[in-house]
């Protein structure tokens, strides 16, 4: 049995007729009638009653059928792959992305990637709300943490890079104030406190989640300050300026680690589950454009770039308020 003769099978069946099929095929009828008989004859099966009137399908030509149109869809499908293999990728590329990380890091990412393809078209929208990716057309994300439950078991993860939320105050706060040793003392300093991402009614952004690197309790610190915005640079601008001690992505605040215009903070603490992940809607086979940018995406962050080369720890701790 042949590709021809699955053809031959779907044909007969969908059209209900030797000599419809004939024509669906461009074949002569004599063809069909004698390529079926020779097809039955090899299995031993009867495929298909004949009448006068119709020509249906008997319980083992239905299973084969069957069986015929998903093995059509393989040979396509491994068709298309070698074919594309020839060609230069091309195509659009619609994404989504985190303004910020997006911003900082995704674009310039994305326009490497294109132009190392030219033939492919990349559309990034910005945003803090992740998208119901499948409903409204996107190929893929590059999200912060990975895919929420609801989602689990139709999308793709794949982790591109590690990333921590960290403490970080500027010199001048912490040579005023002093560096808190420990999460209690934490919560008698001023904090900056970012409302972002769209958070539900009953989100605490005043809640911070703290782990000690090595252990693998979670602790949860109530924090308070007299400044907080919806904007992540807003408060990352306030905590340059020394107003308090924030915590954000090092992504975010590696720049300005590396320079030391900001210092760590309880530097043996971070906030976790903050990876970066390339999230996408479940395809049986997906575009070799969209497997060629994850796999740049995956090298290009995999030592994570925004690890600031001279981590600065703050040099005052427990100076009291």
């Amino acid at each position: 049995m042949d590709r021809p003769d699955l053809e031959l099978v779907l044909a007969v069946r969908q059209q209900g007729s030797l000599v419809k099929a004939a024509r669906a095929l461009r074949v002569a009828p004599s063809a069909v009638t004698k390529r079926l008989a020779a097809l039955e004859a090899a299995l031993g099966l009867r495929l298909f009653q004949r009448t006068t009137r119709r020509v249906s399908p008997t319980a083992e030509g239905d299973a084969l059928c069957e069986h015929a149109v998903h093995l059509l869809r393989a040979f396509d499908e491994v068709e298309a792959e070698l074919r594309e293999r020839q060609a230069e990728p091309a195509g659009p590329i619609r994404m989504a992305a985190t303004f910020g990380f997006g911003r900082l890091w995704v674009g310039p990412a994305l326009a490497a990637f294109q132009a190392l393809h030219p033939g492919v078209q990349v559309q990034l929208q910005l945003t803090e709300q992740l998208p119901d990716l499948a409903v409204e057309g996107f190929d893929g994300a590059i999200w912060l943490w990975n895919a929420p439950n609801e989602r689990a078991a139709e999308w793709v993860s794949r982790r591109l890079a590690g990333n921590q939320r960290v403490l970080v105050a500027a010199p001048d706060y912490v040579q005023r104030h002093g560096s808190p040793g420990s999460l209690q003392e934490l919560e008698k300093h001023a904090c900056l406190v970012v409302r972002e991402n769209g958070g539900g009614p009953g989100q605490r952004f005043d809640h911070w989640r703290l782990q000690r690197s090595g252990d693998a309790q979670v602790k949860h610190v109530s924090v308070n300050g007299p400044l907080s915005s919806n904007s992540g640079e807003m408060v990352r601008d306030w905590c340059l300026a020394g107003h308090g001690i924030m915590l954000r992505s090092l992504w975010d605040v590696a720049p300005q680690l590396d320079s030391g215009d900001l210092l760590r903070v309880l530097p043996d603490h971070a906030m976790p589950d903050a990876d970066i992940h390339w999230l996408a809607p479940y395809r049986p086979q997906t575009p070799r454009r969209i497997r060629l940018l994850v796999d740049f995406l995956v090298e290009r962050f995999r030592h994570e770039p925004w690890k600031p080369v001279r981590p600065r720890r703050s040099t005052h701790p427990g100076k009291p308020r």
